[in-house]
């Protein structure tokens, strides 16, 4: 049983890692997107979004870093399946941004998605620390993750609340 529970959870992983992948691509893309359309122009939040996007594209490659290795010598990851998982998310995200928004939103409606979605990788890496914890010992490199992912773990919530202080600012501002 304990090599059926090692699997289930090295599949919880994979999802969980495809999820947080996906979100970091559609973060910083996200950032380039409502920036072109002007909406992120007020408060100085362009300035400051671009530094947490340069910084989302630093998680990405340490979490690619990360499958690439988890995947190396053991049949245990799948790594063709979390990029799956993380172009599947980075399109539902997306999709998010879009419905709500809607067709004519404000500077505060758009530093307010980008709040979601930053509380939403917070939630994806507290819950990506707690799988790694589990399979600590029990995969190869499991330290090396889960420390990898605490060390990303708080830049999110540093990212989070940033974002809720622009928000603030925002709505405030006018």
């Amino acid at each position: 049983t304990s090599d059926i529970i090692t699997m289930v959870n090295i599949e919880k992983l994979q999802e969980k890692l495809g999820e947080a992948l996906g979100l970091e691509m559609a973060a910083q893309k996200a950032v380039d997107e409502l920036g072109s359309r002007g909406l992120l122009d007020e408060n100085g939040m362009l300035t400051q979004l671009k530094k947490m996007q340069s910084q989302a594209g630093n998680h990405q490659s340490k979490l690619e870093e990360m499958v690439q290795n988890l995947g190396n010598g053991s049949a245990e990851l799948d790594s063709s399946k979390v990029q799956q998982v993380a172009e599947e998310t980075a399109q539902k995200c997306s999709t998010m941004m879009q419905t709500y928004l809607g067709q004519d939103p404000d500077s505060s409606e758009a530093i307010e998605f980008l709040c979601i979605a930053e509380g939403g990788e917070v939630t994806h890496y507290e819950v990506l620390a707690a799988i790694s914890k589990r399979l600590n010992g029990k995969i190869k490199n499991a330290r090396k993750l889960s420390i990898t992912v605490n060390s990303i773990l708080r830049e999110e919530k540093r990212h989070l609340a940033s974002c809720i202080r622009l928000a603030k600012q925002t709505a405030t501002s006018k």
